[in-house]
């Protein structure tokens, strides 16, 4: 099995979503906050790690992330609050 990682970054609290799936965290978020590729998190300056789920198996994260593209905007936003009600930049805590 290949652990997966479901995450969204944002370019400032309650700003611009977007959720993406990754089996590198902590890679994967280095790219956005460096800019590594252009697209959407580039030119909105989607940088701040806000909410992550892990899974044992990437395809499940990639199911979960589904799931999520279809979600309202306001369930997200729950979905975060939940784990970091001040939408906290959480790169530092998954710094190996």
């Amino acid at each position: 099995m290949n652990p997966g990682w479901l995450y969204i970054v944002t370019n400032k609290p309650q700003g611009v979503l977007y959720t993406g799936v990754t089996s590198d965290l902590e890679g994967r978020i280095w790219e956005h906050r460096n800019h590594v590729y252009r697209g959407f998190t580039d030119s909105y300056n989607c940088t701040r790690l806000v909410w992550y789920e892990d899974y044992g198996d990437i395809t499940d994260a990639i199911q979960r992330e589904k799931q999520l593209k279809h979600w309202k905007r306001a369930w997200k936003i729950r979905l975060i609050e939940e784990m970091n009600p001040e939408w906290k930049d959480l790169f530092e805590t998954i710094m190996s």
